[in-house]
């Protein structure tokens, strides 16, 4: 023992060679070595008094506990169970979300019902069937029976309504042809007279009304 140190901290340099130090005191006995040339003596004395004993216990490496540290810190997930619906799960979400899509997109309306209306008259070989598209706003106009006016005279097309007043829809020189025609409905009649070149000169039927007939639903 050192003539300058106390048995107290001469035993406290034993402990700390021994390894018998609680952690806070080894931390002030680490300090005190390399400040105090006593007590860092006192230590080496008992290192060399005590390393006979390392003799009896051979070397062995230190295990590698860094694998098992960092699987604890960090385990690997377990992997995930490839459940045999689940391709039938996602078209089955697809569908949904394709439904979900289509069920807010705007329905179109319904196309209007076509209409139909055969021109003819007792004792006439003229005859016409028109064909009204409601939604285009057309009307097909198609000469089935007689001939074509005569020189100098056409025929010309008018719509009645139910306040019964002619309203003009134009010339017929072809056999058939489509003109725009909006507003035509189920119930109106259509009339075809014959009138001077050109057509009427007033805005109403001016010669004989050849033939009529009344609009359909076809």
């Amino acid at each position: 023992m050192s003539p300058l140190l106390s048995p107290d901290d001469d035993a406290l340099a034993g402990e700390y060679v021994l390894g018998v130090l609680p952690l806070a005191d080894r931390i002030r006995a680490e300090r005190r070595i390399t400040a105090d040339p006593a007590f860092a003596a006192a230590v080496a004395g008992w290192e060399n008094r005590l390393s006979p004993l390392n003799a009896d216990y051979p070397d062995v490496p230190a295990p590698d506990l860094l694998p098992v540290i960092e699987a604890r810190l960090f385990p690997t997930p377990p992997p995930a169970r490839r459940r045999w619906f689940a391709p039938l799960a996602g078209a089955l979400t697809a569908a949904a979300l394709a439904l979900a899509v289509l069920a807010l997109l705007p329905v179109p309306p319904a196309p209007a019902p076509a209409l139909i209306a055969s021109l003819a008259s007792a004792g006439q070989t003229l005859t016409f069937a028109a064909r009204v598209d409601p939604d285009a706003g057309t009307l097909t106009l198609t000469r089935t029976g007689g001939d074509g006016p005569g020189a100098g005279q056409d025929y010309q097309l008018w719509v009645i309504g139910t306040e019964g007043v002619p309203a003009p829809l134009g010339l017929i020189r072809q056999a058939q042809d489509t003109r725009p025609a909006p507003g035509l409905a189920a119930g109106q009649v259509l009339a075809v007279s014959l009138e001077p070149l050109g057509g009427s000169p007033t805005g109403l039927p001016t010669g004989p009304v050849l033939v009529t007939g009344v609009i359909t639903e076809g």
